[in-house]
């Protein structure tokens, strides 16, 4: 992978996963959570898991440039917490860091397409988290005047990713059983982080 579609500065602790994929002919690239990668290549594609949290995917279709982002929560509590690193972790800073990355690369605000996914309510007791992700970013794209084209939000299972940044084309897969326990349990994981240090089944779904 080309250091140059590299947006956001890798952590040792995380590297990024990708691998090449026969049957789709392209290298998937792994979004992680609190991440957001841009591309104009052809021959990649970008995949997360999403349990309550959302990934926003945008692209130009003139300048053949996209990206996918993946958030925890809509805003930050401590507003103090500026480091980009930790920042992209919430919604507002993260879709900005997106938008701004594609329209680096040539796009226009008016010719973005957006689609987004996730928002799952996957957890009794977490406080509705996945219900104000989704809110959060339908009032975002509302206030910012930008149309949502295609979504998959809200219910109660984690969703695998699949998003096509030079297409616009997107898959979606709801997990079960074993695929959804470690998904649910990697974001509660993450968020369990940010409150101390303060800071495969299923049936695709072709999005067009």
């Amino acid at each position: 992978m080309s250091t140059a579609e590299q947006i956001v500065p890798q952590d040792p602790a995380r590297e990024r996963r990708s691998h090449f994929d026969r049957i789709e002919g392209a290298t998937a690239a792994w979004i992680f959570q609190g991440d957001f990668y841009v591309t104009s290549r052809p021959d990649l594609y970008l995949t997360t898991v999403l349990g309550s949290c959302i990934a926003v995917c945008m692209r130009d279709p003139v300048a053949m440039c996209g990206g996918m982002n993946h958030f925890l929560l809509p805003d930050a509590e401590n507003r103090d917490d500026h480091f980009p690193s930790l920042a992209l972790r919430y919604g507002s800073y993260s879709i900005e860091r997106l938008i701004n990355a594609i329209l680096s690369r040539g796009g226009k605000r008016q010719r973005l397409e957006t689609k987004v996914f996730g928002g799952a309510d996957v957890m009794k007791g977490m406080s509705g988290v996945g219900s104000r992700n989704v809110e959060f970013v339908e009032h975002y794209f509302a206030r910012e005047r930008l149309s949502i084209r295609a979504a998959d939000l809200r219910g109660t299972l984690p969703r695998k990713l699949r998003y096509f940044p030079t297409t616009g084309r997107a898959l979606v897969c709801e997990l079960h059983d074993r695929d959804a326990i470690e998904a649910v349990k990697s974001e509660t994981d993450c968020r369990n982080r940010i409150t101390t240090t303060a800071l495969s089944g299923g049936i695709e779904i072709f999005v067009p």
